[in-house]
């Protein structure tokens, strides 16, 4: 089976830019594509992967494709042959029990949602579907799925809802994470901080 891994190597997690300067951010964003890499690895089941980078990427176990277009053609490009699974890099939570459910699946489409409404990772099984990733993809997926009469397996897991794209969404790497991106963060400085009432990051 093909997995795909879509990684913007060029400029990552621009979104975190408050809390990180860019080149943490780049250091950060190789640590989740290792966990995310490292997860699918010890699935047990053959995989392929290939992590799809917008720019060269150094120092990791799988093969590397450079497309510098936007993620929308450059995934679609890759899903004539089926079956193909699309996981995102910054799913710093997955597991390989979690990632095995997925790919598992004798759906046409087997998807799992991110916490915002976007598609965190997916696996098709008819060369008919394709992905649009703006907006509400999650939603606009499922429509492109039920148009093209594909049977669909909705994978309810929230170790594959999370994604890190906010400084919020630290705190829920710290709290789960166990990886090369949690233990990034507490090397970084971070820690978890309640004294507000909620969980949230500081740094040191």
């Amino acid at each position: 089976m093909h997995v795909v891994v879509p990684f913007a190597a060029d400029r990552p997690k621009t979104r975190l830019s408050a809390v990180l300067t860019a080149e943490e951010r780049r250091e950060f964003a190789d640590a989740m594509l290792r966990d995310v890499l490292a997860a699918l690895d010890a699935v047990p089941r053959e995989l392929d992967v290939t992590v799809l980078s917008t720019s060269p990427v150094d120092d990791i176990d799988a093969a590397v494709e450079i497309d510098e277009r936007p993620l929308t053609p450059a995934v679609n490009d890759r899903l004539d042959a089926v079956p193909t699974a699309v996981v995102m890099a910054d799913l710093a939570l997955a597991t390989p029990d979690a990632l095995a459910a997925l790919l598992g699946s004798d759906a046409d489409l087997a998807i799992a949602a991110g916490l915002g409404g976007g598609t965190n990772a997916l696996l098709a099984r008819d060369p008919a579907f394709r992905v649009d990733y703006h907006g509400t993809s999650y939603r606009d997926h499922l429509e492109i799925a039920r148009e093209g009469g594909l049977s669909v397996r909705e994978i309810d897991s929230r170790l594959l809802a999370v994604d890190i794209d906010e400084p919020a969404d630290l705190a829920e790497l710290l709290l789960h994470g166990n990886g090369a991106a949690r233990d990034w963060l507490v090397d970084a400085g971070f820690e978890l901080d309640v004294a507000g009432g909620r969980v949230d990051v500081v740094r040191e």
